[in-house]
């Protein structure tokens, strides 16, 4: 639990400048081999530091979130690990938190069925997106989860809240031209989808995948250019 700048969820035009107290757990429902929360999301560490993690209650959480209200705490975002494989205390908490008149920010890969999407959504504020690539081997082979069920989660929670997307760009993978084009153009197809903000982020070599250096910044920010032509907002982060 810690209390972040909105902007580090990462959430580029929702509420700039403010605090959102953040709350993670441990688990996630993707495998994907580059983690840089590997210590809390499917390591072993993750599993040991799960058996000794101390439980908070959705009452607490809104307790802790109102008392920092006076320093510029906007509500609670569910982040760092994957928070969905919890939803049910996303649930809990994000109707309190509702109630009492804060915000509620999902960080999430929207690897989750739509039932969960539409018990949760009428609660949740802002969301930011892991749109991971977009190709079926890559969800299905690499990160052991399934692009069509992202896009979809993705184009129902952009309906009905603030939605931003991020996009991790692993060298050898995901760093064409051509599939950026194909994300940018899904995005701004979207309803209002040119107005989705797309953080283009960097690589780094971390957890089970230290076969591949860093992506060259220099890549970064030439995909974030091939965004552009299709979207308004396009951010690069790790650079």
């Amino acid at each position: 639990m810690a209390l972040d700048p909105i902007e580090k969820k990462p959430l580029s035009r929702f509420f700039p400048g403010s605090l959102i107290l953040s709350l993670g757990s441990y688990g996630c429902n993707l495998r994907c081999p580059f983690c840089q929360n590997s210590d809390i999301s499917w390591s072993d560490e993750a599993r040991r530091m799960a058996e000794r993690a101390e439980y908070i209650t959705p009452e607490e959480a809104l307790e802790t979130a109102l008392r920092y209200q006076s320093v510029g705490n906007i509500g609670v975002a569910y982040t760092y690990n994957e928070p969905l494989v919890g939803y049910e205390f996303v649930r809990d908490c994000t109707k309190l938190v509702k109630g009492a008149g804060m915000k509620n920010v999902l960080v999430s890969n929207g690897t989750a069925e739509l039932p969960v999407l539409e018990e949760i959504l009428p609660y949740i504020d802002a969301m930011n997106i892991d749109l991971k690539g977009f190709s079926d081997r890559y969800y299905g082979e690499v990160l052991k989860g399934s692009k069509k069920q992202v896009t979809d989660f993705i184009a129902r929670a952009a309906e009905d809240c603030h939605v931003e997307l991020t996009t991790l760009i692993v060298p050898g993978e995901n760093d064409s031209e051509e599939e950026m084009r194909e994300i940018s153009a899904w995005i701004a197809d979207l309803p209002n989808g040119e107005y989705i903000p797309l953080h283009v982020s960097r690589f780094f070599p971390r957890f089970m995948m230290t076969d591949r250096e860093a992506t060259p910044v220099s890549k970064i920010y030439r995909l974030a250019d091939v965004a552009r032509e299709r979207l308004d907002y396009v951010y690069t982060g790790n650079c």
